[in-house]
C-alpha cells in the first residue's frame, strides 16, 4: 500500500525539512499561527519558487490556516477579520502550488444558536475566492465548536453544501482530536464519509489525553493514549495522505513515519 507521508514542519525551507525526514508532503503555517497579520512566504526565492522547487521534487505542499480563524462566530469583531485572513491565505497558499488550506471549524459563544454558525460557514465559502481545496479539519474541544462532534460536522456540511465553491471544500480528519472530541476511531472514517462524501487528508496524531477529555495535545504515535490498532485502522481505512503533526524534529517524525509504514 504506497501512502504519501509527510509531518508539519517550519516554513522557512520546507523542502530541506522534507528531505531531512524523507517525506512525500509538508504542512506548514504561512506568518504567525496565533495573529491577524496576514500570510508571509519565507522561502528565500518566493512563492514562485516555492511553488518551481516543491514541484521538481515531488514534494506536496499543504498550509495551515492560523488557528484563530473562526468564521464560524457571531462576533463581528473576529468573524470579518477571520475572512479577511482565510482569503489572503487561499491567496498565498495558491501562489505556492499547495495542495490544500486546513483550517479548524471554529465555534460559536455559548449562548448562540449553533445554526447561526453553520449559516455563518456557508457565507464564508461564498465570499471567499477558493482558488484551491480548504479542507476543514475536525477540532478536539469545547461544546460550542462547529466541527468537534458528528452531527455537527454534518450540519456544517449541509448549510455548505449549496453554497457556490463548494467544490472546493474537502476535509482533514485528525486522529487526536476524534479521540480527544469523544469520536469512536472504529467507525470515524466510514461515518466521516458518509457525512461528507470525502477524506482529503489525514493528521495522523496520538493523544497525550484521554478518550473524550476535549484536550487538543499531540504525542508521538504509540506513546500516547490512543489504542495503536485503532490509529492505524484509520491511517489504512481514509486512503488518504498523513501527516503527523506530532513532538520533536528530523529524527522523531522519521520515527512516527516507520510506525505508520509499519502498521500500514
Amino acid at each position: 500500500m504506497s501512502v504519501k507521508i509527510g509531518a508539519h514542519v517550519d516554513q522557512t525551507d520546507p523542502l530541506a525539512e522534507a528531505r531531512a525526514r524523507g517525506a512525500d508532503l509538508v504542512q506548514f503555517f504561512l506568518g504567525d499561527p496565533q495573529g491577524y497579520k496576514g500570510p508571509e512566504v519565507r522561502y528565500a526565492g518566493g512563492p514562485e519558487a516555492l511553488r518551481d522547487d516543491a514541484a521538481a521534487a515531488g514534494i506536496d505542499l499543504y498550509v495551515h490556516a492560523p488557528y484563530i480563524v473562526n468564521v464560524a462566530t457571531t462576533n463581528n469583531r473576529i468573524r470579518i477579520p477571520s475572512r479577511k485572513l482565510l482569503q489572503q491565505h487561499v491567496d498565498a497558499a495558491a501562489a505556492i502550488g499547495a495542495k490544500g488550506l486546513i483550517v479548524h471549524g471554529g465555534h460559536v459563544n455559548k449562548d448562540d444558536d449553533p445554526e447561526k454558525g453553520f449559516d455563518n460557514w456557508r457565507k464564508a465559502v461564498e465570499a471567499t475566492d477558493l482558488k484551491l481545496p480548504i479542507l476543514i479539519e475536525n477540532t478536539a474541544g469545547g461544546d460550542n465548536a462547529m466541527t468537534r462532534y458528528l452531527d455537527r460536522i454534518g450540519r456544517v456540511w449541509e448549510a455548505i453544501s449549496t453554497a457556490e465553491g463548494f467544490d472546493q471544500v474537502g476535509f482533514c480528519l485528525d486522529t487526536c482530536h476524534a479521540h480527544a472530541g469523544g469520536n469512536d476511531l472504529t467507525t470515524v472514517v466510514e461515518q466521516i464519509r458518509k457525512i461528507t462524501g470525502r477524506i482529503d487528508l489525514v493528521h495522523a496524531n496520538d493523544s497525550r489525553d484521554e478518550f473524550d477529555s476535549g484536550a487538543d495535545r499531540h504525542a508521538n504515535l504509540g506513546a500516547g493514549h490512543i489504542d495503536p490498532e485503532l490509529l492505524a485502522g484509520v491511517a489504512r481505512e481514509a486512503g488518504a495522505p498523513l501527516l503527523v503533526e506530532t513532538p520533536g524534529g528530523a529524527a522523531e517524525h522519521q520515527a512516527d513515519f516507520a510506525w505508520l509504514r509499519e502498521h500500514l
